[in-house]
């Protein structure tokens, strides 16, 4: 049960889910659901990273979208200045 619902949260990119499902792992009896459950570990800890590096991403491009309009910005008078 456990490995089923772990495979879908893989599936589905759960990330909350996954950190769920490792706080609960169950010992495993067959060798068969060991191996499976490492290659699973794996295509997580390879979906999280990739998440990860998607946001860090993300973020520098928000980061330079804000330095480019405050660029845009800079030394611009206003009409309604009357100190300038």
């Amino acid at each position: 049960m456990w490995l089923k619902q772990f495979k879908i949260a893989i599936i589905e990119k759960d990330v909350q889910k996954l950190e769920k499902l490792m706080d609960e792992v169950p010992t495993l009896e067959s060798q068969e659901e060991l191996q499976e459950a490492i290659a699973l570990l794996k295509e997580a800890t390879d979906l999280v990273q990739g998440l990860k590096d998607s946001t860090a991403e993300s973020m520098a491009q928000i980061k330079k979208n804000i330095n480019f309009l405050k660029s845009t910005q800079e030394g611009r008078v206003h009409k309604l200045d009357i100190k300038s």
